[in-house]
């Protein structure tokens, strides 16, 4: 029924687009040691999640401390070292990232007491914690976040050399450091206060449910949904990798989890390689915006927006929604432009069997949403479906964990965490700096000055600005730097804030299929053969909709479900579903049949003036589409009588 792509291929391609994949492959004793590391890790994440989380900082320096002494232990300095063998380099600043957060633990009494006043041992041991955390982000999240970092600290000491609004005091070293390691404003905010409960749990929560199997039942149950039909793989990645997003917090892993499957079988079908690794790219990278993970950054957004958890889901629904609708269009009208057929239903697995065999899988996915709906805290709901994840998967003997999987299991959710963690370490640094210096206003009022005050240009420039920023940065790191520099534009201009933070997220987020720097769609093209650049292109094409959708729920905030009636909403994704009918169909050249030049912008203008809130825009809109449908049609027949 299907080829694959071969495994090792597959880890190669994610080992180069994905640093975290890139880890070292430790045999006997070391590896025994590596992984009692991050099984204590997960235990002690498990003992304070059930029995009471420690005091915010000491809590935050434990989790710091087991993940930069496990990132050191499995990313090596130089990529041309053995990965089978440690370097004792690496195991010195292994035990060094673990000494220097251990240090809060065993003098917090001290700290407290002093009360911000660093002595000279303090400084030590927070610079060092400090470059500690940034060599420990260029190991595993990159440079681009390694390069941000380092701007701002730059800025934290030449702000009095600084041109307009930019100026300011400067700090000392002595200041720097004491605010950014030695309070909750720094290193140990809010974004790794979030990952040393929320985060960590969820994770984990995903490391068993990939245990049990759950990624080829949602592949086998896309397969039977939407195989069958017109250009069927291409439906089945866009579905699947939905699925997928639920649960995985990687554009690039996702990619390559479900598209070592699905682009070979698109290939086979007859799409072109390089829209075949486009499909696969926006699909996956649209799973970061799926509730209710959202790349683990659902959780740092309720927080910073001091909303509860489940608002922030139900927020995401419709435009989630909207993002994969778009995509779905898009593979629709292409195969129906090229007559690409689906499989064969007599090779399809059929849906009532994959249900009775392994529809439990998906029972603790379920449970968790309901208990968040119900009132449950996120720490309180994970924890139930990490029990109940292994209990399922025990209802039947095919998906049943033996007890060394379990151990597994938590020695593969905190290595899944890592790069979460030290990505809101290495966040941690920026906000330290912008809540010291106050540049996250100043550069707020900077983009306001250049956009005139007015809202549309003001939406313009954060779009750029949050696409720039979120390059080459994991979800959880993109989130918070886009949150903290881009949004408080809107802010000021009287967007309401969850509006604002989605906005700067969804197109933070959009930069992982946008050229030149899209490391989904060239995770994409390194599986289908295809050029990298051609692939962002269609990527960014097929993935129009997250261009959109932002700034249709910020101009109307029922998308959101913040404002407005359910009958508001109803109409307002009716209408805007049927504009991006009109703009996929305009991007591929097909709606009916062929589409011309002028059809294709007559299709554009109408889509976006459905997408446009507002009756009579509305109603122009979708006259236009009209007319183009009816045309078109009218053609078809015409040819089909000749």
């Amino acid at each position: 029924m299907t080829e694959k792509l071969d495994p090792k291929s597959a880890d190669d391609i994610l080992k180069k687009y994905d640093k975290e994949s890139d880890t070292m492959m430790y045999k006997g004793v070391m590896a025994k040691i590596v992984s009692a590391i991050a099984i204590t890790f997960s235990v002690f994440q498990l003992y304070t999640a059930t029995f009471g989380v420690l005091d915010a900082q000491l809590q935050r320096a434990v989790h710091l401390g087991f993940g930069l002494a496990l990132v050191y232990l499995l990313y090596p300095t130089r990529k041309s070292w053995s990965r089978y063998k440690v370097h004792p380099f690496d195991v010195l600043l292994a035990v060094l990232g673990a000494a220097t957060p251990a240090y809060i633990v065993m003098e917090y009494q001290h700290l407290v007491l002093r009360s911000g006043t660093v002595s000279g041992i303090d400084l030590i041991v927070g610079l060092l914690g400090i470059l500690l955390v940034i060599e420990a982000t260029r190991r595993i999240v990159g440079l681009p976040m390694v390069c941000v970092v380092l701007a701002f600290l730059i800025y934290a000491f030449a702000g009095p050399y600084m041109p307009g609004v930019l100026a300011h005091r400067g700090l000392t070293i002595e200041q720097l450091v004491g605010h950014l390691y030695f309070t909750t404003e720094g290193i140990f905010g809010i974004p790794l206060g979030v990952s040393s409960t929320f985060i960590f749990l969820f994770i984990l929560f995903g490391a068993y449910l990939e245990s049990t199997g759950l990624g080829k039942f949602f592949i086998d149950l896309a397969n039977a949904i939407a195989g069958w039909a017109s250009g069927g793989p291409a439906k089945v990645a866009v579905l699947s990798s939905g699925l997928m997003g639920t649960v995985s917090g990687s554009s690039v892993a996702n990619v390559v989890g479900t598209g070592s499957l699905t682009i070979p079988m698109m290939k086979k079908l007859g799409y072109h390689k390089d829209f075949a690794g486009a499909v696969e790219a926006a699909a996956s990278t649209g799973g970061q915006l799926m509730p209710p993970v959202m790349g683990a950054a659902a959780f740092l957004m309720a927080e910073f927006v001091g909303v509860p958890y489940i608002d922030i889901v139900k927020a995401a629904i419709v435009p989630a929604f909207l993002y994969f609708a778009g995509i779905w269009l898009g593979v629709h009208f292409e195969a129906k432009r090229g007559n690409l057929k689906g499989i064969p239903r007599s090779q399809l697995p059929k849906i009532g069997t994959i249900l009775r065999e392994r529809g439990h899988l998906a029972l603790p996915l379920i449970v968790i949403v309901y208990l968040l709906v119900s009132g449950y805290t996120p720490m309180r709901a994970a924890l139930v479906a990490i029990v109940l994840s292994i209990l399922c998967s025990a209802l039947r003997k095919s998906t049943r964990m033996k007890p060394i999987e379990i151990v597994r299991g938590l020695d593969r959710g905190a290595r899944n965490v890592l790069s979460v963690l030290v990505a809101c370490a290495s966040a941690g640094i920026i906000i330290g700096v912008v809540t010291k210096t106050g540049v996250g206003l100043k550069l707020a009022s900077g983009l306001l000055d250049l956009s005139g005050g007015l809202l549309l240009p003001t939406m313009f420039f954060t779009m750029i600005t949050a696409i720039i920023l979120g390059m080459g940065v994991p979800t959880t790191a993109n989130y918070v730097i886009t949150s903290t520099i881009a949004a408080p534009a809107l802010v000021q201009m009287g967007v309401p804030v969850l509006c604002a933070h989605m906005f700067v997220f969804y197109f933070g987020i959009i930069a992982d299929v946008t050229p030149p720097v899209a490391l989904a769609a060239f995770a994409g093209s390194g599986i289908s053969g295809g050029n990298p650049l051609r692939t962002g292109i269609n990527a960014s094409k097929l993935a129009i909709a997250a261009f959109i959708i932002p700034y249709m729920f910020v101009l109307s905030p029922v998308l959101l479900m913040i404002e407005g009636t359910a009958l508001d909403l109803l109409l307002t994704t009716l209408t805007a579903l049927i504009g991006m009918v009109a703009l996929s169909s305009a991007l591929i050249g097909y709606l009916a049949d062929d589409c011309s030049t002028v059809e294709r912008l007559v299709l554009i203008a109408g889509g976006l003036m459905m997408i446009k809130p507002g009756f009579l825009t509305d109603i122009a809109g979708f006259a236009l589409f009209v007319v183009i449908l009816l045309l078109q049609l009218k053609r078809r027949k015409s040819a089909v009588q000749a």
